[in-house]
Order: C-alpha cells, then sequence, then structure tokens
C-alpha cells in the first residue's frame, strides 16, 4: 500500500517539522518505508511551504508526489496552491481557523490554531493537527506518532506537544461522533 501525503501551510507553522516527525513514525516505528521531500519560499517565515511525504508498506521506487490521497492545508494560500491537485478520492484537511472552504464533501476540518492557542502555544497547532490527521486517516499508528514526537522535539517541550498532539487526536473522535463528513475509503 503507497499513500501520498501532502502537508502544506506557511513558513513558521511548523510544517516541515510535521512531515518529518510523521515519516520518522512510519519509519522507525511503524516499520514502513517513507520518503520525505520539502519546498519553501525564500523567507524565512510567511512564505509557503510544503513536505510531502511517500509512505508505503515495500520500498519506495519514485520518490515524488504527484497526486496525493491526503492533503492538510493551514493556510489559505495552501488550500489555492494545492487545493485541486489531489487524487480522485482524496482526503483534504483544514484548519478551519485559516482556511476557508465551501461545498467540499471530503473535506474534515480542526481548529487546530484555536486549540493551540488554548494550551498557551500557538506554534503547537501543527502537531494538533498531526493528531488530528493519525486519527482520521490511520497512515501511522498513534504510539508510533507519539514516539516521533517525544524524540523529536525540544525535552522541554514535550509534555506541550503530547498534550496538543491528545487533542487533535481526541477531537477527530468527536467529530466522527458528530458526522461530519466521512473519510472515503
Amino acid at each position: 500500500m503507497r499513500q501520498e501525503v501532502r502537508l502544506a501551510g506557511f513558513g513558521g507553522q511548523g510544517i516541515i517539522l510535521s512531515g518529518y516527525v510523521l515519516g520518522k513514525a512510519a519509519a522507525l516505528y511503524d516499520g514502513k518505508h517513507a520518503i520525505l521531500t520539502q519546498s519553501y519560499g525564500p523567507e524565512a517565515r510567511g512564505g509557503a511551504c510544503a513536505a510531502e511525504l511517500i509512505i508505503s508498506d515495500s520500498p519506495i521506487d519514485y520518490p515524488m508526489v504527484s497526486r496525493p490521497d491526503f492533503l492538510v492545508c493551514m493556510s489559505q494560500e495552501a488550500f489555492r496552491k494545492y487545493g485541486s491537485d489531489i487524487a480522485e478520492g482524496a482526503v483534504l484537511i483544514v484548519d478551519s481557523d485559516l482556511v476557508q472552504t465551501t461545498g467540499r464533501n471530503w473535506l474534515r476540518d480542526v481548529p487546530a490554531t484555536r486549540f493551540a492557542e488554548s494550551l498557551g502555544a500557538r506554534i503547537v497547532a501543527n502537531i494538533v493537527m498531526l493528531g488530528f490527521f493519525g486519527a482520521v486517516t490511520g497512515v501511522v499508528s498513534r504510539q508510533a506518532l507519539e514516539e516521533a514526537i517525544r524524540t523529536t522535539v525540544r525535552p522541554k517541550t514535550v509534555e506541550l506537544n503530547m498534550k496538543a498532539f491528545a487533542m487533535g487526536f481526541e477531537h477527530a473522535a468527536t467529530v466522527t461522533a458528530g458526522g461530519q463528513a466521512g473519510v472515503k475509503a
């Protein structure tokens, strides 16, 4: 099973870190194959950026994402740029605080920025989103993602990041129970 994932937003949101954590979780802790590529504008913060991953049960012969099965957008610009460049039946996940969409029955949304702010650190919105992504898609196990976060972030931020991850993961269960548009198989 080969799955293509694109995480997109703007510089400073931790998009590249999220891609790194997701790939690490898949490769080191779930025993899968993973490749990460990244792109970003010349700006240190605020410019467009994307982390693209291929996660597979078998060796990966072509390392580029062409039409992602999963797209996570954490900015309106990312949605405009990548919102239509996805595979048939793909899952789109957006930060509902930062991305406005209409009429998409394959959409999942989470107020990641608002949740992060409730924890006192807007900077962990990417980890909230990673928790939500993990719960909604099942691409990588919860245990693998948690271990990848623990071994990647600075030791003094582990507790905050784990709270952010749990908040996103648990929100997915409430959204599913509430009847939001389901993930296509």
